[in-house]
């Protein structure tokens, strides 16, 4: 089961000349590919590996695999077909003159499966790290590291209420269909279901969409289908307990429904349409962890955010998340991750990672920490920017020049008696008590509003462009659209893309 790609042929020597300065990535994989796999990597996937078929294929070979086909861009089906056919993959495979393709579609579905569930994507950026550590040319006793993040929009359908609620139903005829090994149609039947009976729930309930009566008769019918759908399968799988396919559809199903709609008061066990959009809101059914997101205020997307951590140009560490999770959430794995490959002794990040706890312990640990303050909306007030903090005495001046004390519970209180004839007190704020909070990790929020006036203050916080330059890289690679459903899967994507740019790394080091 160990990948034995030829030595040095004469054929491949041959083929390889040819190849022009367009598929010169391609050679480059071809001179590495006994050197990625060594120092052990290769066992790793060999303990994960389950073959399966008459000819099970190597797993290091399938690993190069999902790197071609993530530089390509290419569906399952399509890398079948590239190792039959393009020369450029069959050189880097070891498979020149063979007529059909060493492995099948299940074969790298089921790859894949077995990657995640061994984290060995992480690995395999791990392997390209290290590699770039053998060529030279990077310092790594104490790392500079950036973080950042870009929008992963969505591989599921997003849609509104109805559409919800009628796909999750019918996830739940299915999956009771399989459990219960009976017929859809018997399910629908039984269970009376007629809003499935046709093309679509909208097409089955027929109503005026503009006539606000109409649509709540429209949903509580809706409503009481859902009910009997689950009652029937309450009685069918009375004896015998529900599979976990069967409790996720259902599951899901009541998720839509209680986050899309709410009690209507004047009817009595009615429902409506709930008004606004909860904060993890389900918006897709088929790819449930989905999630509304937006990169900026006037930036909305429906999808994921991908994170990076990137030292000395190489990708280190990666992350995906639902879209309405905080920037800062995953912080802290990936600097657990950085720490591996050594102590961190500046870290670069814009100001959505500055709530994460991780970055305020690098601070009190003495490291640097590049990033603009949080922004405060004034409104041609005074902002906490034109206080005088002092934290070593513990008092706060106010740009009227009274004092007060910075309690235990880092609240500031100035006394109505100084504030009240204070000539500066139309700019101060509009609440009724006049104070001002810090946070907890106030003195960094000083430092960083005092760097950013100095020139080089600015000059390092341009320095976070290098990992910009890296998420350009990441989605040109990958580009802006989930190829799969669900974030693990996607991060193996995105893991195999750092590893794709991290090698275009290694191979410019090289050159160099």
């Amino acid at each position: 089961m160990r990948w034995t790609p030829p030595r040095n042929s004469a054929r491949e020597r041959k083929v390889a000349a040819r190849l022009r300065r367009a598929s010169r990535f391609y050679k480059f994989l071809w001179e590495i590919r006994r050197e990625l796999f060594e120092d052990g990597f290769e066992d790793e996937l060999l303990e994960s590996y389950e073959p399966r078929g008459q000819d099970p294929c190597p797993p290091a070979l399938l690993a190069m695999v999902c790197l071609l086909q993530r530089y390509d861009g290419l569906s399952d089906a399509d890398a079948v077909d590239s190792a039959e056919n393009d020369r450029r993959w069959q050189l880097v495979l070891g498979t020149l003159g063979r007529d059909e393709a060493p492995f099948g579609q299940g074969t790298l579905v089921r790859f894949r499966t077995r990657m995640i569930t061994h984290d060995l994507d992480k690995k395999l950026v791990d392997r390209t790290v290290e590699l770039a550590k053998k060529t030279g040319g990077f310092g790594w006793k104490n790392v500079r590291v950036a973080l950042d993040s870009s929008p992963l929009h969505g591989a599921g359908r997003v849609e509104d209420t109805w559409n919800l609620i009628g796909r999750s139903m019918s996830k739940v005829v299915h999956a009771v269909s399989l459990a219960l090994g009976v017929d859809e149609n018997t399910v629908v039947h039984e269970a009376k279901l007629t809003v499935l009976s046709a093309d679509s729930v909208k097409a089955a309930l027929d109503v005026d969409w503009d006539d606000e009566s109409a649509q709540n008769e429209a949903l509580n019918r809706l409503l009481k289908e859902v009910s009997a759908l689950e009652a029937w399968v309450a009685k069918k799988t009375k004896k015998a307990p529900a599979s976990p396919p069967l409790t996720e559809a259902l599951k899901l199903l009541r998720t839509v429904v209680e986050q899309d709609t709410e009690p209507d008061p004047p009817k009595k066990g009615a429902r409506r349409i709930k008004e606004g959009v909860p904060p993890d809101r389900v918006i897709s059914v088929s790819d449930p962890q989905m999630r509304h997101g937006r990169k900026s205020r006037t930036k909305l997307f429906n999808g994921y955010k991908r994170h990076v951590a990137v030292v000395e140009r190489l990708i280190v560490a990666t992350a995906v998340e639902p879209a309405n999770v905080r920037e800062h959430e995953p912080a802290a794995r990936l600097l657990e991750k950085v720490r591996e490959h050594g102590a961190i002794e500046t870290l670069d990040i814009d100001r959505g990672y500055l709530a994460s706890p991780a970055v305020e312990e690098l601070h009190r640990a003495g490291a640097t920490v590049n990033s603009r303050a949080w922004q405060v909306s004034n409104r041609g007030l005074f902002t906490k920017a034109d206080f005088k903090i002092d934290l070593a005495k513990g008092v706060v001046r106010c740009p009227g020049r009274k004092t007060a004390p910075i309690t235990r519970s880092k609240q500031v209180f100035f006394r109505e008696q100084d504030c009240g004839p204070c000539k500066k007190k139309t700019r101060c704020t509009t609440a009724p008590k006049r104070s001002l909070t810090l946070h907890a990790a106030e003195d960094l929020l000083i430092k960083l509003r005092r760097e950013k006036k100095t020139p080089g203050g600015r000059s390092e916080l341009r320095k976070r462009v290098a990992v910009e330059h890296r998420l350009a890289r990441v989605g040109a690679i990958q580009g802006t659209k989930a190829r799969y459903r669900g974030a693990r899967k996607n991060e193996l994507d995105l893991n195999r893309t750092a590893a794709v740019a991290n090698l275009f790394e290694v191979a410019r080091r090289r050159c160099a």
